[in-house]
C-alpha cells in the first residue's frame, strides 16, 4: 500500500488529484513533453476578477494545504503506523500525491515550483508553460493542442490520488441523492470546488480584458 493521498481525505472538499506522477505510457512522435511555471505564472490572468479569480479559489481551498496537512499530528499518526522511516512532509510517497511537481527533473520546470504551495493549478489542468498565453487559453481546443487537461472532464485525474490506495480512503464518504454511498464521486467532488470561468468571459477573456483597458483609458483623459 502506498501513500498516494494520504491525509487527503482529512480534507474537506477535494475533488481533483495528482495524475503527473502516475506511469504514463510512452510519448508518439505527435506529442510533446510540457514544461510546468507554477500558480504564480497562472495568477497573472486567473486572479483577476474578470475572469472569476481561481487563484484566491484555490489559495483559500484544500489543495492548496495539502503539503501542510502532511505535518499534522493525524498524518504523523499514519505515517508511523504505516511504518515509515521519514515524516510524512518529506516523504515521496506522501509528496506524490500532496506536491506539484515533485521528483520531476528540474528541466521540466520553467520556474521553481514551492512545495508549501501544494496542489497546484498543473497538478490538475496540465502543465502549462505551452498553454498559458491568452491567445492559447482562450480557445480550448488549442489549448488543448498545448498541454491543457480538461479536469471538469478527465475523472482519471482525480483518481490518480483519490482511490483506495490511500490510507484514509473511506469507501463511504460520499453519499449520492438515491442513499448510496462511494468514496470518491466526480461530479460531487468537483460541486465542492467551484471555480469556473464566468460564462459570459469564457472565450471571450481577451476581447473583454481588451475593452475594460479601452475604459479605464478614456476615463482617465
Amino acid at each position: 500500500m502506498t501513500l498516494r493521498a494520504i491525509g487527503w481525505t482529512l480534507l474537506a472538499g477535494l475533488g481533483l488529484g495528482l495524475f503527473l506522477l502516475l506511469p504514463q505510457p510512452a510519448l508518439t512522435e505527435a506529442e510533446t513533453v510540457h514544461d510546468y511555471v507554477g500558480a504564480g505564472k497562472c495568477k497573472r490572468c486567473h486572479g483577476k476578477e474578470l475572469i472569476g479569480d481561481q487563484y484566491a479559489v484555490w489559495s483559500q481551498g484544500p489543495h492548496r494545504r495539502a503539503f501542510e496537512t502532511l505535518k499534522s499530528e493525524a498524518s504523523l499518526k499514519i505515517a508511523e503506523e504505516l511504518g515509515l522511516d521519514t515524516p510524512p512532509h518529506e516523504a515521496a510517497q506522501c509528496l506524490e500525491c500532496h506536491v506539484t511537481g515533485h521528483g520531476l527533473d528540474a528541466t521540466r520546470c520553467a520556474y521553481e515550483l514551492d512545495p508549501v504551495d501544494g496542489v497546484q493549478c498543473e497538478s490538475c489542468h496540465g502543465p502549462g508553460r505551452d498553454y498559458r498565453k491568452k491567445k492559447i487559453m482562450s480557445d480550448r481546443e488549442r489549448a488543448i493542442a498545448h498541454g491543457f487537461w480538461e479536469a471538469d472532464r478527465d475523472e482519471s485525474i482525480c483518481l490518480a490520488c483519490h482511490n483506495p490506495r490511500s490510507p484514509t480512503f473511506d469507501p463511504e464518504r460520499y453519499v449520492l441523492p438515491d442513499g448510496t454511498t462511494r468514496g470518491f464521486d466526480f461530479k460531487m467532488a468537483i460541486e465542492r470546488i467551484p471555480h469556473a470561468i464566468p460564462a459570459d468571459v469564457k472565450g471571450r477573456y481577451v476581447e473583454l480584458e481588451a475593452e475594460a483597458k479601452e475604459r479605464k483609458q478614456q476615463g482617465a483623459r
